[in-house]
């Protein structure tokens, strides 16, 4: 892990299009801003490993059951 001290203004760049800033320091919160390609998903942690336990869920249904599921959905 890489590990870097940021003042409030300041950011670091992830390769050419991905900007993390500092935006607000308070107590013991940060606030920052994440620049980055629309189609790149950018989530809090806690939210992306829900989308991830969902996704591994959703694989082990049997394929009938996922089959109904999506048609479903379309109506």
């Amino acid at each position: 892990m890489l590990v870097l001290t940021r003042k409030s203004g300041e950011g670091i760049r992830i390769s050419d299009d991905i900007r993390v800033v500092v935006l607000e320091v308070k107590e013991n919160h940060i606030k920052l801003g994440i620049e980055a390609p629309q189609d790149l998903s950018v989530h809090r942690e806690e939210i992306y490993l829900k989308i991830q336990e969902g996704n591994i869920r959703a694989a082990e249904l049997p394929g009938d059951i996922a089959e109904t599921l999506k048609g479903i959905k379309k109506k």
